[in-house]
Order: structure tokens, then sequence, then C-alpha cells
């Protein structure tokens, strides 16, 4: 299986990638990102990082013609790129959505593009939003809503490309709370606090890394897939792992 991970020095992205490399059925991933990127330091015992392949693009909206044949017949990718709510109230909105909404939908397209050059259907595409984003664009979030209704159009609009293309493209977004790093114990109680008093949820970066890795692989369990889906999953693809 090759899998793309778009964004791939970020956060989330560089976990994935650390356990991606550790899954027989994974024998290639195409790294995305504006810099190259390297296989993490910390990888599992067994990981092979000779299948991790970096492609650099001075854009997320721009896929060159060499680009495109090194995501030809990718069977899916997990797209991380975004700019986090707390990141985004401090830059112009038409940058936020810029970087949020029209990259995520030129990589689709570019993934599309790319897939049907050498791919065999269905194409995976998991778009990582986030629990608050609303798809229903008739309501008004009472937190961000802005942020929150642009999030959800770019979902709907994910879904409705699956759709036109249906047989083609599997589409699903994963919408995690808070996401929390291991080991650092006072971001977990700063999770605990927020989902009390914001009602804001939280995963492990572990388990939505290797949640969207086995559905990605395994195919898509439901969409979408919730903050609680994703500790599910995450926790029981780890464990399977042990």
């Amino acid at each position: 299986m090759k899998l793309i991970v778009a964004g791939a020095s970020g956060f989330v992205a560089t976990e994935v990638i650390r356990q991606s490399l550790s899954i027989p059925k994974i024998t290639s991933v195409i790294a995305i990102a504006r810099r190259a990127v390297s296989a993490p330091s910390n990888l599992n015992k067994g990981a092979d990082a000779s299948k991790l392949h970096s492609v650099v693009l001075d854009s997320y909206d721009n896929y060159p013609d060499d680009a495109i044949k090194q995501l030809a017949g990718a069977d899916a990718c997990i797209w991380t790129v975004a700019i986090t709510p707390s990141k985004s109230r401090g830059m112009d909105f038409d940058e936020v959505r810029h970087v949020c909404h029209d990259y995520t939908l030129a990589g689709l397209q570019a993934m599309f593009k790319a897939h049907s050059e050498g791919g065999s259907p269905p194409l995976r595409f998991l778009y990582m939003s986030g629990t608050a984003a609303e798809r229903d664009q008739n309501k008004t979030p009472i937190w961000m809503a802005q942020y929150c209704l642009m999030r959800g159009e770019t979902e709907n609009q994910i879904l409705a490309f699956a759709e036109e293309h249906k047989g083609a493209v599997e589409a699903c977004a994963a919408k995690p709370g808070l996401i929390t790093p291991p080991g650092q114990s006072l971001k977990a109680v700063f999770a605990t606090v927020m989902r009390y008093v914001m009602a804001l949820p939280s995963v492990g970066v572990k388990e939505i890394s290797a949640a969207m890795l086995h559905e990605a692989v395994h195919g898509f369990e439901k969409e979408p897939l919730e903050n609680d889906d994703l500790v599910r999953i995450g926790r029981q693809a780890l464990k399977g792992a042990e």
C-alpha cells in the first residue's frame, strides 16, 4: 500500500509517519511538505525508514508534473494541513481559509489526478478536521463561528467530491478535540479542564495517529470519525501492534 501524508512536517503527521514505517501493509510513505522530511529518530523496533519518500512543494495548491508522478499509484492520503484555532486568532481570515480550505481541495484534486494515473480505486482521503467544525452552514457556532463554519464547509466539499466520483474516491473526516502529546502532564490536566469547562474532548497524538492509519489501511468504519471513535480505534490499533 502506498500512503500519502500531507503536512508531513507537522506535529500529528510526524507521529503518523513514525508509526506508518512499522506497518507491514504500508510499503511506501510519501511525505508532502514545504521542506524535506526525514524519518523520525524514535522509530519502533522493526520500522523500515527506507519506505519514506519526501516530496517538497512550494505551495499546497500547486502540484508540478514531477510531484504528480511521485504521488501516482497512491492508495490513501491522510491530510493534516491546517491552521489551528489558536494560531488563527492573530491571522487574516482570508489566509486562514486559503490554508485550511483551498489547499485541502487543491490537494484532493491533485491526489485524484495522480491516483487516476496509476492507482487501483478507490482512493481513500482522510481529512483531519476538528470536533467543532460545523457542517450545517445555517448554524452559528458559539465559539469561533467563522472558523468552525469554514472547516465544516471544507468537510462538506470533500464529501461532495467523493460522492461525485463515487467508486473512485472514499472520503472521511477525523474530528478530534484537543490533541495531546505523550508524557506532558500539564497539558493532560489542561485537556481534562477543557473537557469539563468547554465540553472539549481530547485524544493523544499516538492514538489519533494510530486510528487514522488503521482507517486508511483497512477502510473507513464510519463517517465522520468523532473524538471518541479516534480514541477507541487508536487504542485498539496500538494494542494490536504491541
